[in-house]
């Protein structure tokens, strides 16, 4: 971008501030240091925008970070101060010859550092983190004292990571977890405060300017050669052979460790993958393709794991999931995907390319499973998050909805019936729907995926799943059959169809889609269930079959929902829709909760937990 740009939109940011008088609040955070802190400033003064707005980010982290440690809150208490902070930035960076337009390009939306409850599961200050998390966090333990050895670092990184993925359980959609992690390790955890070197550079990720690095460097050379020389006499014989002791332990546990290892990689690949065509990657490469698991290429995140793009040495572009929780139930998660995904090949379910399974006294067990790279995202993405991907800042088509619904239902069928023992996937929802270039959508993630072996029981004690997805008899008393996925697959229809989220949490009690359906179903209004992009699309006719379908799909009851090959040909017209049959009363109605429970052999002690599941389904 030229410079005469530059200048045109500085001028026109200042403009801005000038003529609706934001420049006339104060800016709670007193930036000051941007002038005298040594980062790095030609990450700035080159035309490389995107990793100037990355270093602006980090450098506003610092003031972030302070503010909260000063007053509690994560972000900025409105518009006007945001705007004030700014503006702030702005003139401090015109001192340090960066052209000071950068930073309406960076920031365009100047709102996102205002408080909002929507960011990260409702938490505005340090005692929401608290109610939500607790008093002590993985960060407790590992982002205090001195960051700046590799050890150090590496694992408060990790403890980030893992605190990132209890917020992301909280509130899958949340879009700041990530920042309200790194702002709370770096202002409230570690004692130095994000204003000193060790911490920017570590928690912020802030990149210091050469001439601090060789500075740190000297001095830290200057102190270990005079502490060296100090104690040398006195205690030279004492630490060899302290020394000599400590290395033979630690020799003779990672001996242990590598054999236990070792043993587990040998019987996970002789009992797992031969013959399925998975590819074993070396966690080297894993590293290579992601530049070191880099948050930059970090695309998602969830309960179980975190995923990064990558691309391999030959060129492929690939996601990597790294499966977080191993001491709970992420081991079993992984090697029941593995087990699983590795015996089916269908177009509309993603295949696993490879896995890495990896031990080692720095960073402890690791697993890692590796997928073709889907450029469109999700379907979640899709239809809620505008701009997250490439492909995503228009909403979806008619012919897209039509096809992404037609693509997942082949892909059930073929775990219902196309290969023995059956597959119940078991989470069926929009953020387990991925679309590649083409918009072509497949099933995945399979960590909770059961097989249906012959003469088990089809009751589980263990329920899985998301809440609003999971078929009420599966949810309450763990009875689980195809028509489980059948029921998800139909709340996937409906929000396809209507472009609402499965739980309407906009008023006081919570809406479940299929309730607001039928009600306006039952009032001969299909019609407005339809997402209103699409309304003068498509077909009214079609896209009316494709909703009763969805509703005939997530029908309370078991016995009136279709198999999902029988929902496939109905979707293709190939066999008529049965009249829609009553519905009983919402799910949260205490008749239904009571006939429900009265139909059940259920202890008394029983029934009360099973009509507070309910409530959550």
């Amino acid at each position: 971008m030229g410079e005469s740009s530059f200048s045109f939109l500085s001028i026109l940011f200042l403009l801005f501030f000038s003529i609706f008088g934001l420049t006339n609040s104060s800016c709670p955070i007193d930036l000051s240091y941007v002038e005298t802190f040594p980062w790095n400033t030609t990450q700035c003064q080159e035309p490389d925008v995107k990793h100037c707005c990355q270093t602006l980010l980090s450098l506003i982290g610092i003031g972030l970070a302070q503010h909260l440690k000063d007053t509690s809150m994560f972000q900025l208490p409105d518009a006007a101060a945001s705007s004030s902070c700014l503006s702030d930035l702005q003139t401090k960076l015109v001192s340090l010859s960066i052209q000071p337009s950068v930073v309406p390009i960076c920031f365009e939306n100047s709102t996102q550092f205002v408080a909002n409850q929507s960011f990260c599961a409702g938490i505005m200050t340090t005692q929401d983190w608290t109610e939500k998390l607790g008093s002590k966090t993985p960060l407790d333990e590992n982002c205090q004292g001195d960051l700046k050895g590799l050890t150090r670092c590496s694992s408060c990184v990790d403890a980030g990571k893992r605190v990132t993925s209890q917020l992301a359980g909280l509130d899958p959609n949340g879009t700041k977890c990530f920042y309200f992690t790194v702002l709370y390790a770096a202002g409230i955890v570690n004692e130095f405060g994000p204003k000193d070197t060790r911490t920017a550079t570590c928690i912020l990720g802030l990149s210091l300017s050469s001439s601090a690095d060789k500075s740190s460097s000297n001095w830290s050379k200057k102190t270990s050669t005079k502490l060296i020389f100090g104690c040398l006499g006195a205690v030279l014989g004492v630490l060899l052979a302290l020394g000599v002791i400590i290395l033979y332990r630690k020799w003779e546990k990672k001996q242990r460790q590598n054999a236990l290892h070792e043993e587990y990689v040998r019987s996970f690949r002789a009992s797992v993958l031969p013959s399925t065509g998975v590819k074993w990657f070396q966690v080297s490469e894993l590293e290579q393709a992601t530049k070191g698991f880099s948050q930059r290429n970090l695309i998602g995140q969830g309960s179980f794991g975190v995923v990064y793009k990558g691309t391999l040495a030959d060129g492929t572009l690939v996601a990597v999931k790294q499966i977080l929780d191993l001491d709970s139930k992420g081991d079993e998660e992984f090697c029941n995907e593995v087990e699983i995904i590795s015996k089916i090949r269908h177009r509309n379910l993603l295949s696993l390319r490879g896995c890495c399974v990896t031990s080692d006294n720095l960073k402890g067990k690791r697993r890692f499973l590796v997928y073709d790279f889907m450029s469109n995202g999700s379907l979640n993405d899709q239809l809620y998050t505008s701009g997250s991907y490439e492909h995503s800042r228009n909403k979806l088509t008619w012919p897209q909805r039509k096809n992404i619904i037609l693509d997942v239902a082949k892909g059930l069928g073929y775990l219902h019936y196309g290969i023995q023992p059956a597959i119940y996937h078991r989470d069926i929802k929009t953020t387990n729907i991925l679309l590649d270039s083409e918009m072509k959508a497949k099933v995945a993630d399979f960590g909770l995926a059961k097989q249906n072996n012959a003469g088990q029981s089809h009751l589980t004690t263990r329920v899985a799943g998301t809440h609003g997805y999971l078929a009420p008899e599966y949810a309450l008393y763990g009875q689980l059959t195809e028509k489980s996925d059948v029921y998800s697959f139909g709340i996937v229809i409906l929000e396809i169809m209507s472009g609402r989220k499965v739980l309407d949490t906009s008023n006081s009690s919570v809406l479940l889609i299929t309730d607001w359906a039928w009600m306006l179903a039952k009032s001969g209004r299909v019609k407005e269930i339809f997402d209103e992009s699409i309304r003068e699309e498509g077909p009214k006719g079609v896209m009316e079959r494709f909703v009763l379908v969805g509703m005939l799909c997530a029908h309370v009851m078991v016995a009136f929902r279709p198999t999902i090959a029988e929902a496939l040909k109905m979707l293709e017209g190939d066999i008529d829709i049965p009249k829609l049959p009553d519905r009983p009363l919402p799910l949260s109605h205490e008749s239904f909760i009571s006939s429900l429970l009265n139909s059940v052999s259920t202890p008394t002690s029983e029934r009360s937990r099973l009509s507070s599941s309910i409530s959550s389904v």
